[in-house]
């Protein structure tokens, strides 16, 4: 897609263009994009779930540290995990570009290689969008549509005193990678870099859960694991004991946390960008979920227990309680 051709001289209709030249149809998309709006179907029976993300230059994300087509995948992906978290299949996405003048018109060939990409990896096709300029950096928003049978649709208002805690995968890991950038550090293992510049969206694990039947509340962890479940927490009107040590963390991360003066449990309870699912169920259902999760291909893991006093604690090996630096995430790079 590399060319030597200038934004300026392309211009807007000509960027919209050279992006639809590289999208295909889709399942249920009658009109795509070239219209004033796209037309689409939802399976019969189903109900359309919609989610929107936003992304600014030098706030989510950095262009020195940002592969134009990480980047791409990762714009696409962080709003496929909103809706994997509610088990919803995701089906369509309109995407808004606010570009600075003079950008590199071959990052966003690249950035939209990866959103594609990810779109195709997930069974999304892109519909539409818009773009204008700006004056404060990239500006890059996602709108993204899916949809599921309504008795399916997981909410973070399920939750019951009794319920085991589960999350999946591992914590920490963007976060760490995260800390290690903006002191200057070098990250170079792509396990590691991955989890914060190209992260998984939950969805095949997602849409199981939800098939199962036994989940009964369940979000996505982007903001840290104690923040996003004190969201079901409040919506369900419970409470929660996390127990530290349970905590899933990967060998880099361990490896790494050694430059730390004291173990980083902030950046794996509150550091943000982990994209993983957390969800509650009833403790009696314990091995039919960890089936469920294996059978996707992950892992997860049971970190705690649902209360019916309101507020979240997180308790150390001892007994002890552990006070936390701060709740959760808040995109502040």
């Amino acid at each position: 897609m590399t060319t030597d051709t200038k934004l300026s001289t392309l211009g807007e209709f000509g960027l919209i263009d050279r992006i639809a030249a590289h999208v295909a149809g889709g399942e249920g998309v009658i009109t795509g994009i070239g219209d004033d709006a796209a037309v689409t179907v939802l399976t019969p029976g189903m109900q359309l779930l919609t989610s929107t993300d936003m992304l600014l230059e030098d706030v989510h994300f950095r262009t020195t540290w940002h592969d134009p087509l990480a980047l791409g995948r990762k714009s696409l992906g962080v709003s496929i995990s909103d809706v994997a978290a509610m088990g919803a299949i995701p089906r369509w996405a309109l995407l808004s570009l606010a570009i600075p003048a003079g950008f590199p018109l071959e990052f966003l060939d690249r950035f939209t290689e990866g959103f594609l990409a990810m779109a195709g990896e997930h069974g999304v096709t892109l519909i539409g969008g818009d773009t204008c300029s700006s004056k404060n950096g990239l500006v890059i928003s996602v709108t993204i549509m899916a949809e599921q049978f309504p008795h399916l649709i997981l909410r973070r208002s399920g939750a019951r005193a009794g319920d085991e805690i589960w999350v999946s995968g591992t914590l920490g890991d963007a976060a760490l990678v995260l800390s290690l950038l903006e002191d200057g550090a070098v990250c170079d293992e792509p396990s590691l870099l991955s989890r914060l510049l190209d992260p998984s969206p939950r969805t095949r694990v997602g849409h199981a859960l939800a098939e199962s039947g036994l989940v009964s509340a369940m979000i996505d962890v982007s903001d840290g694991l104690l923040a996003d479940f004190g969201h079901i927490a409040q919506q369900s009107g419970v409470g929660g004991v996390l127990y530290l040590e349970r905590l899933p963390i990967s060998a880099d991360f361990r490896r790494r946390a050694s430059r730390f003066p004291s173990f980083p449990h902030h950046l794996i309870l509150s550091g943000g960008e982990d994209y993983e699912l957390a969800f509650t169920a009833a403790a009696e259902n314990h091995e039919k979920i960890e089936s469920i999760v294996k059978n996707s291909g992950i892992q997860a893991t049971a970190v705690g227990i649902v209360t019916s006093f309101s507020g979240v604690e997180v308790v150390m090996e001892d007994g002890s309680r552990y006070i936390p630096r701060k709740p959760g995430f808040t995109h502040s790079i």
